[in-house]
């Protein structure tokens, strides 16, 4: 989860324009100035570090575990568990960051209190004083100006750590007294939350970069001058009594729901990464990927994209993956042909996919449950169809660059089976996993009824012993051991060896997998078993390999196995500082959005550049969404994106006729705020890329676009053709719809690479985009051909309910006026209740209506019902009732399309024989 903390941007440009693959020391300073901090204090103040990054572990396992509750001890509510987090992530913020000293970043780190401590006493309109707002302003700036070594911690360091947690701890050490006098701050309150702003804007501009602080000082800005604004994004303006309240005193702004999701959530999960890494897994993972996809065309980069594929299970760090992952992959995918810039794009493309991976989703999917308001289990299934296939499409993409430059994989020790051997071997193994799962399925039904309330610990011993007969499994083999990839490379290890050498890596995976799908935990308590498992198997993998190898030597195993678990406990901490103030931040920019009121204007803005048109509207709301995302890690990426442009599609969606459901609009915003990671100028990953490879930036980010075009088209698709995500999709129809999706993504990606079977012809290019875009979207053409809806007139809504079957909609179109009294027209679905006629279902929906001449005036809505949650309102006009027409299989126009695909196969399998030759 890494990305959530940026590269700092100067080092990561300067090493990529020296042209020269950085070495593993200069990487690993990388990562560490990036991820958990670049400082390299003394022993005395590593020591403090540890201990304070260790606690902060263990107070989240606290607060997540059960013990709390069982005990009646250290139970915390929401706000007082918020304030503690954000007090570890600035206290650590401040000591493990220094202070970039380059011009532009002293300019922002002098500039930004200056602007904010004029702003904050222009908004002391109440009378508060404010003699003391310039002296805290001036406190920040001599501690960015007296500098921030990297070998120790100077006392004005410590001065905002100290101050920065303490301002943080506030909301707990005076829950109580602050309780009584929400809405009325007092003085105390004042000092403590302009003290925050600020220390928290100066940690965002040390551990994630400028972008975000400039964000959410500009949404600062607006809100204190909003009658400043031009007349379309104008508001009243706020004071600083209510912009204290609301962005620190309160839970709307900094503690909000995105540090609520941090708190609860993410910290597991990035926790659990950290553990099962440090166990062994991300090499574990690489090493499969190799093992099984190295010996194909271009395996190397088959492989960069199947390990972090498979590491964005357990991370949602594209620049992390970058790093991780690249140092080994990007070498090799060089030395078998490929380009620096092709390499570095191609483990862009797939590390920036791993934040559209269930379940983890760079920590995005945790904010769409509490966003979208939808549980859990439903983000995953609908997050899943586009992820997989656009992993699916990146091998693929790769597949036809070597096959485009006449590229081998990497040899093998033995010949590989023949198919017909390893179709049998696929067969057999894929039985024994679903014979295995439903045992397990239907055994643990078994087990809780049996057991009652000793299963715990009945399914706690049979996991333990699973867990011991695979590492039993992996003792037989041979350590994996991280190859050097500057190496020759002489052979690749066989798949069975390596695969049996690390199974019970998977186990945590599996139980957290579990809790999250089959038994519905919680998010935390699910990410909460996980972690305690990862603890279990830490303290015990050592020893237990080392007696059943019999190495000897077991207070060495005993020793390195706890050792191992302070290093996972501390690296998931130092990883969460960036998330942590990030979160933190993000509220600043959600709380100036939800007191100004700036998305409903924003929503004006882009419907005045759209004219109205849907395509416009969901291409002006893509671009906003790459523009608000440069420089922004993933979870304040989303959560940005999500509160401005989310609203925007709905809103006018809604208008002009496009009603989807609100899970995809955030996918939608999510996918391309995410998709500033890869493009230029800032593409952060890209960056972090051409570091690895020493190939050009610029260039490695437009090839890394190029491969990520598959992305880039999957929001538009899904946002009209919702059964992409699953919803209202049965098994039977899922699984059809995962097929047809994937054969159109790998035409897409065919037919954007300009490889086929052969090198495309201009029309073969068209042809394959016509292919997959009638796979994609079938009921566009079939729309064409016989229209869904029959338009009635408004007079006619009785017999258009009468006709509409039960629990199928109408598609009302209305007018009215909005909350602020604007007219407005909007489409309205309104799903038909039962009854003997239309007016009995439509009363049964919730609507009732009067007739005056030709206009439907809505007379009343019944609360709660159907028609209410459509939208509909009292005094509302009914301009156009539209009924669902009966229409053939959308699903026949494939048809036509396999057609035109085999005709495009014939016209290149002609060319295919003299395009290899020509390629060899």
């Amino acid at each position: 989860m890494s990305d959530d903390k940026q590269f700092e941007s100067a080092a990561v440009e300067n090493a990529a324009a020296g042209k020269a693959g950085l070495s593993q020391e200069e990487l690993d300073e990388l990562v560490a100035s990036s991820d958990t901090g670049g400082r390299s204090p003394g022993p005395a103040v590593a020591k403090l570090l540890v201990v304070v990054a260790l606690a902060w572990s263990l107070f989240q396992l606290w607060i997540a575990s059960p013990l709390p509750f069982m005990i009646g001890w250290g139970v915390f509510n929401d706000t007082e568990a918020r304030s503690i987090h954000l007090a570890f992530a600035l206290f650590l913020a401040f000591a493990a960051y220094p202070a970039a000293r380059t011009p532009a970043q002293l300019g922002l780190a002098l500039i930004v209190p200056i602007v904010l401590s004029a702003l904050f006493m222009y908004g002391a309109k109440e009378g508060v004083p404010v003699w003391w707002v310039p002296i805290v302003g001036l406190g920040v700036i001599a501690a960015v100006l007296l500098g921030s070594p990297k070998n120790w911690v100077p006392p004005w360091e410590w001065a905002l750590a100290i101050l920065g947690a303490l301002s943080a701890l506030y909301l707990y050490i005076f829950y109580s007294q602050i309780a009584t006098r929400v809405g009325a701050p007092i003085l105390q309150d004042y000092v403590v939350a302009v003290i925050g702003i600020l220390i928290l804007l100066e940690a965002t501009r040390r551990a994630l970069g400028p972008a975000l602080m400039i964000v959410a000082s500009v949404f600062l800005v607006y809100t204190f001058l909003g009658p400043m604004m031009p007349s379309i994004i104008a508001h009243k303006g706020n004071n600083l009594s209510e912009v204290v309240n609301h962005q620190w005193i309160t839970t709307e702004g900094v503690f909000g729901i995105a540090l609520g999701v941090s708190t609860s959530f993410v910290f597991l999960f990035v926790l659990f990464g950290s553990l099962l890494d440090k166990a062994g897994a991300g090499n574990y993972f690489i090493q499969v990927a190799f093992s099984l996809m190295g010996h194909m065309r271009g395996g190397p980069a088959k492989a960069a994209v199947v390990s972090s594929a498979m590491t964005g299970l357990i991370s949602g760090s594209s620049i992390a993956n970058v790093v991780t992952t690249g140092t080994f992959t990007i070498p090799l995918m060089k030395r078998v042909g490929f380009s620096s810039e092709k390499a570095g794009a191609v483990e862009v493309a797939s590390s920036v996919n791993g934040q559209i991976m269930p379940p983890v989703m760079g920590a995005a999917a945790f904010l769409m449950v509490e966003y979208v308001g939808i549980p859990y289990f439903d983000v995953v299934k609908h997050a899943f169809v586009p992820a997989v296939i656009s992993y699916i499409a990146l091998v693929y993409i790769v597949h036809l660059e070597a096959m485009k430059a006449g590229m081998e994989g990497l040899p093998r020790v033995v010949e590989p089976k023949p198919w017909v051997a390893w179709l049998i071997s696929m067969a057999f193994t894929i039985a024994v996993i679903c014979a295995l799962s439903f045992a397990v399925y239907f055994g643990m039904g078994w087990i809780r009824p049996a057991f009652g309330a000793s299963a715990g610990y009945v399914v706690f011993a049979l996991l333990v012993a699973v867990y011991v007969g695979l590492l039993y499994i992996a003792s037989r083999e041979a350590p994996l051991k991280m190859e050097d990839p500057n190496a020759p490379v002489t052979k690749l290890p066989l798949p069975g060896p390596t695969i049996r050498a690390g199974l019970h890596f998977l186990l945590p995976v599996v139980v957290l997998v579990w809790a999250l799908m089959v038994d519905r935990l919680s998010p935390g308590l699910s990410a909460f078993w996980a972690a305690a498992f990862m603890v279990f198997i830490l303290v015990t993998q050592r020893p237990l390999m080392a007696m059943m190898r019999g190495e000897g030597n077991m207070g060495g195993a005993v020793t390195g196995g706890f050792i191992d678990l302070l290093e996972g406990l501390v690296a998931g901490a130092r990883n969460m500082i960036g998330i942590g103030i990030a979160t933190a931040t993000a509220g600043i920019i959600v709380g100036a959005v939800s007191q100004t009121g700036v998305g409903s204007a924003l929503a004006d803005v882009v419907e005045v550049l759209s004219g109205g048109n849907i395509m416009a509207i969901l291409v002006l709301t893509a671009i906003l969404s790459l523009i608000l995302g440069m420089g922004l890690p993933t979870t304040a990426n989303y959560i940005v994106v999500s509160a401005l442009l989310a609203p925007v599609i709905v809103t006018l969606g809604q208008q002009n006729g496009l009603i989807v459901p609100l899970i995809a609009v955030h996918l939608f915003v999510f996918y391309f705020g995410i998709m500033a990671d890869v493009t230029p100028p800032v593409g952060l990953a890209s960056f972090a890329a051409a570091a690895v490879s020493g190939g050009d930036p610029i260039r490695t980010g437009v090839v890394a676009f190029f491969y990520s075009l598959r992305t880039a088209a999957l929001p538009f698709l899904f946002i009209f053709n919702t059964d992409l995500l699953l919803i209202n999709v049965g098994w039977g129809q899922g699984i059809f719809v995962f097929i047809t999706a994937t054969i159109a993504m790998l035409l897409f990606a065919a037919a954007t690479q300009g490889w086929f079977l052969a090198r495309n012809r201009a029309y073969e290019t068209v042809a394959l985009l016509l292919i997959a875009f009638t796979f994609f979207r079938p009921g566009f053409w079939m729309d064409m051909v016989a229209p869904p809806f029959d338009d009635m007139a408004p007079s006619q809504i009785e017999q258009a309910a009468m006709e509409t079957p039960v629990g199928d909609k109408l598609r009302l179109r209305v007018s009215g006026l909005n909350a602020v009294g604007d007219p407005v027209t909007f489409t309205a679905l309104l799903p038909v209740g039962e009854g003997e006629t239309g007016n009995d279902r439509l009363i049964a929906s919730g609507l009732e209506y009067i007739t005056n001449g030709d206009d439907v005036m809505i007379d009343n809505v019944t609360f709660g019902s159907p028609a209410a949650e459509a939208g509909l309102d009292w005094d509302q006009k009914i301009e156009l009732v539209r009924k669902p027409a009966s229409q053939p299989s959308k699903y026949l126009m494939f048809i036509p399309a396999l057609v035109l695909l085999a005709l495009v196969v014939m016209l290149q399998r002609g060319r295919a024989p003299r395009s290899r030759e020509a390629t060899a």
